[in-house]
């Protein structure tokens, strides 16, 4: 499994995901879920994946191929005309490489894949998409402006909690990286290395990537950070009306007789 979120932000676009694809007893491997594609000062775009491996490998590989044979002839991500046409691109690829393992397979395996897009072409509005298995893309509700794949329920609560339109790209980087935290912390099938992609709005040069390995400083510190904080807020909930009662009790203003 993995887990990967986009966040659309009013100063741009913050892009997590994890790197592990298998995870058992005696066999733990990775595969980056993070793809990218620049054009600088024209465009720049993200792909997050999850799923069946050996679906999304051969979907950002024909990605991949279409821009390298030609930006002109075709459709491809070099050359559609907004941020939609390519989720929807991304989308009908998706489901020619699922149709074509599925026609080859002797089992009823399945050939799911599913991603987020993220990124801006010049001249138009940073835009995030999720993209169904069945090749139908979202956009994120304005009221909850990001997006997840893959194991996502234990990273979700600080996401619906902290992440608002107007939070700062970096603040919101924090945030995802404490979500996947929480999700690496109660699930052995997501693990580092992390990939963090910043793209800051209308500044189309690829964007601020960085990677976290197990032991990066920084996610140490992090992890930490949010632990300690945690388990000082708990010591501050306030008591039930019974504890304060038995910790202090009335005092006997009565005279002794």
């Amino acid at each position: 499994m993995t887990y990967c979120v986009g966040i659309l932000l009013d100063d741009g676009i913050v892009l997590a995901s994890d790197s592990r694809t298998n995870a058992g007893v005696d066999h733990i491997a990775c595969y980056a879920k993070t793809h990218s594609f620049t054009w600088e000062g024209r465009r720049h775009l993200a792909l997050l994946s999850s799923g069946n491996l050996a679906t999304t490998q051969a979907v950002i590989s024909r990605l991949q191929r279409e821009i390298q044979l030609s930006e002109e002839k075709g459709p491809s991500l070099a050359n559609v005309g907004n941020m939609e046409e390519a989720a929807h691109h991304v989308g009908r690829t998706s489901i020619a490489v699922q149709e074509q393992y599925s026609s080859k397979a002797h089992s009823e395996a399945r050939f799911d894949a599913t991603f987020i897009l993220g990124g801006q072409i010049a001249g138009q509005q940073p835009q995030l998409f999720l993209i169904y298995p069945e090749g139908n893309p979202i956009m994120p509700p304005p009221y909850s402006p990001f997006l997840q794949i893959g194991e996502t329920k234990y990273g979700k609560p600080i996401l619906d909690r902290i992440i608002t339109p107007n939070l700062s790209l970096e603040n919101a980087a924090r945030c995802a990286l404490v979500s996947m935290d929480s999700a690496m912390r109660s699930n052995l099938s997501v693990g580092p290395p992390l990939d963090l992609l910043i793209y800051r709005r209308d500044q189309i040069d690829g964007g601020i990537h960085t990677r976290f390995e197990s032991n990066t400083p920084y996610l140490g510190a992090l992890r930490k950070s949010w632990n300690n904080g945690l388990k000082r807020l708990f010591q501050r909930l306030p008591e039930f009306t019974w504890e304060h009662a038995t910790r202090h009790p009335p005092e006997n203003s009565g005279e002794a007789s």
